[in-house]
């Protein structure tokens, strides 16, 4: 039988098989050390092939092979840096959830999810959500966002789920994809997709006040079946909090070109092999003089080229720019 992993819980998965029935399945033991780097060799989208078995009165599954991968989102643990963790794989789009304060989203965190993403040919919708909560600075600064990532090509929204403000944009771009939320704990994602479809009802919690983060809701990816507007061609994955984003390895003569601003001026820059950091005559550098190009995007640059794990060291805060001048 073939199906798609919904669930993984780390040593079962709930997989929908092709006639529409739900399988907890398992995989075989020589499965786990075949060539897979990640910490989880199968993932919440894989379509895999599996055989079923009668046990103890139980109709369980046994996963026999992961069919090939249209594409995957993968990070790089951030304090396992050897190891990798595939978030969801055959993904259609990503909204990447940004709250300003409750909790803070850093640039550095972005740029380093929309390197990962453009790597694999994800596309990727910045979400600006809980824009119902933000004073007149806070606003200011959603708009600077916003210039920064429209001016690049990235499709930004801002939504209030507990208004329903945009909820209905976000449906809208959703219908016939496989979509995956993402962002870091306390962001509104499970709230976001309990507005989108009231149906499902997952749990949430409130943020913490005593370290403004949100508490770990969703433990594991798991995909969802939607109900919009009477049609069931919508899926969603929505995902663990995400801390930190480690990307995994990129070659350093190819980072800018995930860096659709860099990428533009690549060819006006002296030398072809240019990385944008000493070389002379560097269009990347002289934009970015120019400020044509964003002070934040290119430390965001700098901090993958160096090797740089992100972590709350490097967690500044991205207005205040007085150093850059």
């Amino acid at each position: 039988m073939t199906g798609t992993v919904y669930k993984s819980t780390g040593s079962w998965y709930q997989v929908k098989a092709d006639n529409g029935e739900f399988y907890k399945c398992r995989i075989k033991g020589k499965f786990r050390i075949k060539d897979i780097k990640s910490t989880n060799p199968i993932a919440v989208g894989d379509k895999v092939v599996f055989d079923l078995e009668a046990k103890n009165d139980e109709e369980t599954g046994v996963i026999k092979k992961i069919l090939e991968r249209d594409n995957f989102i993968v990070r790089k643990s951030v304090n396992l840096s050897k190891q990798t963790h595939i978030i969801a794989s055959n993904i259609d789009q990503v909204f990447l959830l940004i709250t300003i304060n409750n909790p803070p989203t850093f640039t550095t965190f972005i740029d380093r999810f929309l390197v990962s993403a453009r790597a694999y040919r994800i596309d990727v919708i910045l979400v600006f959500n809980k824009i119902d909560s933000y004073e007149i600075e806070e606003r200011a600064e959603i708009l600077y966002l916003k210039d920064i990532y429209e001016a690049i090509g990235y499709r930004c929204v801002e939504v209030s789920a507990t208004q329903n403000k945009n909820v209905d944009t976000i449906k809208e771009m959703m219908l016939g994809k496989t979509s995956m939320f993402v962002g870091h704990s306390g962001v509104g994602k499970t709230t976001l997709v309990n507005a989108i479809d009231k149906t499902l009802d997952l749990k949430t919690k409130e943020i913490s006040d005593q370290h403004n983060q949100g508490k770990h809701t969703t433990t594991f990816a798991e995909m969802f079946d939607l109900s919009i507007e009477n049609k069931n061609d919508a899926k969603i994955i929505d995902t663990p909090g995400i801390k930190g984003f480690g990307v995994v390895d990129i070659d350093k003569y190819e980072l800018g070109d995930y860096f659709p601003e860099f990428f533009a001026l690549k060819q006006d820059c002296k030398f072809n092999n240019c990385i944008h950091t000493k070389e002379p005559k560097c269009a990347v550098k002289e934009a970015l003089e120019e400020e044509k190009v964003s002070w934040s995007r290119y430390k965001s640059y700098l901090q993958i080229l160096e090797g740089e794990e992100e972590s709350e060291h490097f967690r500044t805060d991205i207005w205040n720019e007085e150093d850059n001048e």
